[in-house]
């Protein structure tokens, strides 16, 4: 696909009549980084670059359409179908068990995960992921974003990944990405025990025409459901994690406190306090959206 995406750059190069140094002023790069991606050597373009050198030659899209496939061999081929639904995805809702989720990481912190794992091939490898985590996020910045919600198990806040530094500008960054009228984060608390989705992360996805995906992950496997009875049971797994969790502002407290190291100093209401409250949630009608500042649920779709 790195070819592909080479050569259409050289086409369209070509039938515009440029020479590769016109092209690489006009995208801001040198030359030689302009032969690199027409013969498909050395590091692969960033979206950002994909972007840039569509509107210089005038694609109408097609080299940024191109472009995750360029990345499609540097992920396990069970997360490939599942970033596709995502870059379509009008709606995200998900629980994440271990880690904070990609769309939410920050480079220092993604870098030290991306840093692990058996799949991992070498350092041009992890560039390559890292390149492509970073720019999956240029999503949440465009007007056409979609809504993300995030329940956070509270493993999430206590796992130091990257060491102290690197841990807490993630979670300050999670505080602040939560104040985008876009996102949402809850957290699920240790003292809620067992739950239907315990072990693994999960993410449910809602596609512009209406229609659900599923997706369950663990740390070497992925697995996307699309049979609508099937996707239909994790869904209804999520509204009650979703509902069990501390609301949205309650949430950030316990973010905050993490980040200045005194975690176990957030006030937490009760197990039976918050079976209470969720028992309220899911028998509201047509309640799938919770208020940001109370926990209550709101008509509408997912989403802040």
């Amino acid at each position: 696909m790195a070819a592909l995406f080479g050569s259409r750059v050289r086409r369209l190069r070509t039938a515009a009549g440029m020479t590769q140094a016109d092209l690489g002023r006009r995208t801001h790069v040198v030359s030689t980084r302009i032969t690199q991606i027409e013969r498909a050597s050395g590091a692969k373009p960033t979206l950002e670059l994909a972007r840039a050198l569509d509107h210089a030659l005038s694609a109408d899209g097609l080299l940024v359409d191109l472009w995750p496939y360029v990345y499609r061999e540097t992920f396990p081929d069970w997360s490939r179908a599942f970033m596709a639904y995502s870059a379509r995805a009008v709606e995200i809702r998900q629980y994440a068990a271990h880690v904070v989720p990609g769309l939410l990481q920050t480079e220092g912190y993604a870098r030290a995960l991306l840093s692990v794992g058996r799949s991992l091939r070498d350092s041009v490898h992890l560039e390559e992921r890292l390149h492509a985590r970073m720019a999956r996020q240029e999503r949440l910045k465009s007007p056409q974003r979609p809504a993300l919600w995030v329940v956070l198990d509270e493993a999430v806040l206590l796992r130091p990944i990257g060491g102290r530094m690197v841990m807490r500008e993630q979670l300050g960054f999670l505080v602040a990405a939560a104040e985008s009228a876009s996102v949402t984060v809850q957290v699920l608390p240790f003292d809620q025990g067992a739950h239907d989705s315990l072990g693994g992360s999960m993410t449910v996805l809602t596609l512009p025409g209406g229609e659900e995906v599923a997706y369950l992950e663990g740390a070497d496997y992925g697995r996307l459901i699309e049979e609508p009875a099937d996707v239909e049971r994790h869904s209804a797994v999520y509204s009650r994690l979703r509902a069990v969790a501390l609301p949205p502002n309650m949430s950030l407290d316990m973010v905050r406190s993490a980040m200045e190291g005194s975690h176990r100093g957030v006030s937490v209401p009760s197990r039976a306090e918050r079976r209470r409250l969720a028992q309220q949630q899911l028998q509201q009608p047509g309640g799938r959206r919770l208020r940001r500042g109370g926990g209550r649920l709101s008509g509408g779709g997912a989403g802040a």
